[in-house]
């Protein structure tokens, strides 16, 4: 029986899937590619019902929780996605934060025993092409549970030996470079000065794809996380930006099986 063309992506909590994959989650379910999304948090330090913060009287941790995976599950209807699975860690919360302390957090989940969860869904859906966080958590973002996350799926790829092809998600430095020449050009304040290493170097993205064609259902996924809308800042970046900032996602390349060109349009180069 021929194997089914399979995308895995591996992210730390609901919302995740939006910003760096939503577009070819979207994309390649449309195409018929089989796409399984793999949540490794339930996401309770995020924010409570009128934005209260964690820690903060009111905040209930399990609600949070609660409303955020119904999020998820709206965000993914929104892109298509067939199969959503859910790791159920606990949110470690910010790099700082005292809940980085506590013992059942993801970030302090033996690599091994999540890794393993993420082994078990790679045996099932035999993904060809498995996406994550590179070892800064993304472009530098950090959090413990993106560095986490990272861990567990490239020891589950190499554990498993199944996928044929291993991204890291990347935010090209010129993009940046670009988004914020754009932001000031029409008087927006951007809320923080990228220093000259945020993002990930040109030369080390392989693969640029165009999910343009996909932009609505992207940013409806992103408005699904209603309640963590103050920390969804793209959400509020006028139309013209989000167009330039979301029609293409890049990906750095870490490990292929198949022969692929030095620059690819398609994670999925080689496979089909």
């Amino acid at each position: 029986m021929e194997r089914r063309l399979t995308l895995m992506a591996v992210h730390a909590h609901p919302d995740d899937e939006c910003l760096s994959t939503g577009g070819i989650l979207a994309r390649y379910s449309a195409e018929g590619v089989r796409t399984v999304l793999v949540t490794c948090t339930n996401g309770e330090q995020g924010d409570g019902p009128g934005g209260v913060k964690p820690g903060d009287p009111g905040h209930d941790p399990q609600e949070v929780a609660e409303r955020r995976l119904a999020e998820l599950r709206a965000s993914a209807d929104h892109l298509g996605i067939d199969h959503v699975e859910l790791l159920g860690h606990r949110d470690s919360g910010m790099a700082g934060w005292s809940t980085n302390d506590h013992p059942h957090a993801f970030a302090n989940v033996p690599v091994g025993t999540a890794a393993a969860q993420v082994s078990e869904l790679m045996e099932r859906y035999r993904p060809q092409v498995v996406v994550t966080y590179d070892e800064t958590g993304g472009s530098g973002y950090g959090h413990p549970d993106h560095v986490q996350a990272h861990r567990v799926a490239v020891a589950a790829f190499r554990g498993s030996g199944i996928a044929d092809k291993l991204y890291y998600t990347a935010i090209p430095r010129s993009a940046i470079t670009n988004m914020v020449a754009t932001m000031r050009e029409a008087g927006i304040d951007l809320g923080f000065e990228p220093g000259d290493d945020f993002g990930v170097p040109d030369d080390q993205v392989h693969a640029v794809v165009d999910v343009s064609a996909y932009l609505d259902r992207k940013l409806k996924a992103l408005q699904a996380h209603a309640s963590q809308g103050d920390n969804i800042f793209p959400l509020r970046m006028p139309p013209q930006v989000q167009q330039q900032v979301f029609s293409y996602e890049a990906f750095t390349r870490v490990h292929t099986r198949v022969t692929t060109p030095d620059h690819e349009d398609d994670l999925f180069a080689g496979l089909r």
